[in-house]
C-alpha cells in the first residue's frame, strides 16, 4: 500500500562505484578496528555481577558513581532500571573476588548514599558462561547468514543470493565497527540488535528483487541497470515510509527508553540506516556485477526425454 505516490526517475546505479569505494572504506576501517581495539564487551561476555537495588525516592546517578570510584570500583557500569527509584550497578569479574562480598561491598556503598537502598536482584555471571554466549552469538550470526544464502538462492538464484548475503555481512561489519571506534558497550541486547538488523536489512532486499525479477521479465527490451534503476523508482515510496517510521520508534527508544536499551536502539538506528543504503547499493549493485540477466530468471525448459512428450 503506497501512502503517497511518487513518481521518480532516479539514476540509483550510476554511483555505483563511488558507493562501492565508500562501503570499502568503511569496511576496512571497522575491520581494523574490530582487530586492534576490539569490542567493549559487556558483563555477559567477560563475567561478572549486576546488583540492583531499590530506593525509597528518586536517587541521582553521580553520587552512586562517585562513591564506587572513591572505593577503587572504576570499571562499573550505573544506570537507572525502570525508573529513578531503582538503580543497577554492573561490575566485570575481577580475579580471585567472591560473589557474596561483592553484594554486600556494593549495598554498603549503596547504603552510603541513601541509607534507605534495598537489595532486588543480584546475578553473576562466571567468565566461562560469558565466552560460551560470545561463541553462541557468533555461532548463530554465521548460521542465520548460511540459512539466508540458502534462502535466497531457492527463491531468486545465485547472483541474487551473493547480492543479499554481501549486503548483510556489509551491515553487520559496519556496525560492529562503530562499536568498536567508539568503545560502545555490546551486550546481549547489542547482539539480538544486530540480528533484528540482519531481518530488516533483509526483508528490504527481498521487497527491492522481487520488483527487480518481475520487471526483468516484464521489461525485457530494457537493460538490467535500467529495470534495476525502474524497480528501485517504483519501490521508493515503501523505502521511505518504512525506513522513516521505523527510525521514529528508535529514536524514541534511544532518548526516551532510558540506559538500558540505548546500546540496542542505537545498533538498530545505525542497522536501518545502513541496511537501507546496502538494499540499494551493495544487494543490488552486486547482482548487477555479476552480470543477472533475464535468462537466469526464466526456468529451465524440461528436454524431451523429462517432459514425458513421447518423440
Amino acid at each position: 500500500m503506497d501512502f503517497f505516490k511518487i513518481e521518480s526517475h532516479i539514476d540509483f546505479l550510476k554511483p555505483k562505484k563511488i558507493a562501492f569505494i565508500i562501503s570499502a572504506v568503511l569496511i576496512v576501517v571497522s575491520l581494523v578496528s574490530l582487530a586492534t581495539r576490539g569490542l567493549n564487551f559487556g558483563i555477559e561476555f567477560r563475567g561478572g555481577v549486576v546488583v540492583e537495588a531499590g530506593f525509597p525516592d528518586s536517587v541521582e546517578l553521580p553520587p552512586i558513581r562517585d562513591a564506587l570510584e572513591a572505593a577503587g570500583i572504576d570499571r562499573s557500569v550505573v544506570q537507572h532500571f525502570g525508573s529513578s527509584r531503582e538503580v543497577t550497578v554492573q561490575l566485570l569479574a575481577e580475579e580471585g573476588a567472591r560473589a557474596g562480598e561483592t553484594r554486600d561491598r556494593i549495598m554498603a556503598l549503596l547504603r552510603s548514599v541513601d541509607a534507605g537502598a534495598e537489595l532486588r536482584r543480584v546475578e553473576f555471571v562466571g567468565p566461562q558462561v560469558g565466552r560460551e554466549l560470545a561463541e553462541a552469538g557468533g555461532l548463530a550470526a554465521l548460521f542465520a547468514l548460511l540459512m539466508i544464502l540458502a534462502y535466497v538462492s531457492f527463491r531468486f538464484q545465485w547472483k541474487f543470493s551473493l547480492g543479499a548475503v554481501a549486503a548483510l555481512v556489509h551491515d553487520v561489519i559496519i556496525t560492529m565497527g562503530i562499536f568498536s571506534l567508539l568503545q560502545l558497550a555490546f551486550d546481549l541486547a547489542v547482539l539480538a540488535a544486530l540480528l533484528a538488523v540482519i531481518g530488516y536489512s533483509l526483508n528490504d532486499t527481498i521487497v527491492i528483487f522481487d520488483r527487480i525479477r518481475e520487471n526483468m521479465l516484464r521489461l525485457r527490451r530494457k537493460s538490467t541497470e535500467e529495470v534495476m534503476n525502474t524497480s528501485l523508482n517504483q519501490t521508493l515510496s515503501r523505502t521511505i515510509m518504512t525506513g522513516v517510521t521505523t527510525l521514529l520508534v528508535l529514536l524514541a527508544l534511544y532518548f526516551l527508553g532510558g540506559e538500558a536499551i540505548a546500546g540496542f536502539s542505537l545498533a538498530l538506528i545505525i542497522g536501518v540506516l545502513v541496511g537501507t543504503y546496502s538494499s540499494i547499493y551493495i544487494a543490488s549493485a552486486t547482482a548487477l556485477a555479476l552480470k543477472v540477466t533475464t535468462v537466469d530468471l526464466v526456468p529451465p525448459q524440461p528436454k524431451d526425454d523429462e517432459s514425458g512428450v513421447m518423440p
